[in-house]
């Protein structure tokens, strides 16, 4: 038996926040020790819970304790995995590969936390985190909501966008799209999405190079033909990173939305 979601080790970490408890956790997945950052609210309580998956790779993109304990402070119990092979972590990240685990054993190590109301976990996926929030959505059918910012829905087509990641792309996924095919469709959720049972919303700014707005215009069509329930933010005026103070915002906007989810029927 694998123990996946398990937390074996949580020790105190610093926190931006005076109202937010933050600890760095190893936690089982597929028999590994995986890192990650747990942020609960200091007020006693039972909370949604909210599994917040990082993009980038390596230390491209990885999680800060000040993003995390934003997200806390809006009344959630929040778990964002490093990825396996990441800050001491055992095995070795692969770009929404093998490393999906570390994604479903987060949504299990929230699933088991006591202070977690575990019919109300929710899924956030940032850049590449999008690709991730997807694939723990289709396994999760129970999940209260998926979120998508700026986040990849088609792995082929990062590797056609972004030249500056198509040596790491061919290292880690073991070639280009024309060369392994089934490997990038494997990573790619949006033939799964038949499978999609949570609402999905998807935020994307329009000027985005890093992950552009063509990723969140093919999930959206296939939700929408599937007849699945989502609901788009497109902002006109913005890259990859928003400004701070729409930031803010917007992650007070999603929240409230993420909150306001009900719960659906899982067939």
């Amino acid at each position: 038996m694998r123990h996946d979601g398990k937390m074996v080790e949580k020790q105190v970490f610093p926190s931006p926040n005076p109202y937010v408890n933050l600890y760095l956790v190893t936690y089982m997945s597929e028999g590994l020790k995986v890192k990650g950052l747990l942020a609960e609210p200091k007020q006693a309580g039972k909370y949604e819970g909210f599994l917040y998956l990082r993009g980038g790779i390596k230390n491209v993109g990885m999680v800060r304790p000040a993003r995390i304990t934003q997200f806390a402070s809006e009344g959630f119990i929040v778990f964002a995995p490093f990825y396996r092979g990441n800050r001491g972590g055992e095995g070795n990240e692969d770009f929404a590969g093998d490393d999906r685990r570390d994604a479903f054993s987060g949504f299990e190590l929230l699933e088991g936390h006591p202070r977690v109301l575990s019919k109300r976990i929710h899924i956030f996926g940032f850049s590449r985190g999008g690709v991730m929030a997807l694939l723990t959505g289709l396994e999760y059918g129970q999940a209260a909501s998926v979120v998508t910012w700026g986040g990849v829905s088609d792995v082929a087509l990062t590797y056609v966008e972004r030249v500056d990641l198509r040596r790491m792309m061919k290292r880690v996924i073991g070639g280009s799209p024309k060369t392994a095919l089934e490997e990038y469709q494997w990573r790619t959720p949006l033939y799964q999405m038949e499978a999609m049972r949570p609402p999905v919303l998807i935020i994307h700014g329009m000027l985005d190079d890093n992950v552009t707005i063509e990723h969140a215009h093919r999930l959206e069509k296939r939700l929408r033909t599937l007849g699945k329930k989502v609901e788009t933010w497109y902002f006109e005026h913005y890259t990859h990173y928003f400004p701070p103070a729409v930031n803010r915002k917007v992650v007070k906007d999603l929240c409230y939305w993420m909150k306001h989810q009900e719960n659906h029927d899982i067939m």
